[in-house]
């Protein structure tokens, strides 16, 4: 299935991009916080940033890859990422975060980078279907 994983590619195009995410890390998008809310390149940057399920840091850029995991597989890497960041979160709220995600990114092709702007994803770079 084809998810968001992290990647450094088109970093610098925008003067704020940030990444401390281990390459190629499922990414997920967090909740924007009350500094951020409003303007992606404003307050802490958590408007514009992905955050890494294994590494729990961030970057600006994501990269669509193909990776062999069922929806469930994807659901249990959320859902176990955010229980060992403190969080307590469902099994059907970690299936329906997954499923959201996996949407997202539907019909884009692998390889293709995207950033994040608030709530809406922007392709920087669009793979080279051939």
């Amino acid at each position: 299935m084809n998810v968001l994983v992290a990647t450094a590619a088109t970093q610098g195009d925008r003067p704020n991009d940030y990444h401390h995410c281990i390459e190629g890390e499922l990414v997920r998008i967090n909740e924007v916080c009350a500094r951020g809310r409003g303007d992606p390149d404003g307050g802490c940057g958590c408007g514009r940033g992905f955050g890494g399920l294994n590494s729990h840091r961030a970057t600006t850029t994501a990269r669509i890859a193909e990776v062999p995991l069922s929806l469930a597989e994807y659901a249990l890497a959320i859902r176990s990422s955010l229980q060992q960041q403190g969080w307590n979160p469902c099994a059907d709220c970690a299936m329906s975060e997954a499923v959201d995600l996996a949407a997202l990114v539907l019909g884009w092709p692998a390889g293709s980078v995207v950033e994040r702007r608030l709530d809406e994803l922007v392709v920087r770079c669009l793979a080279d279907t051939g």
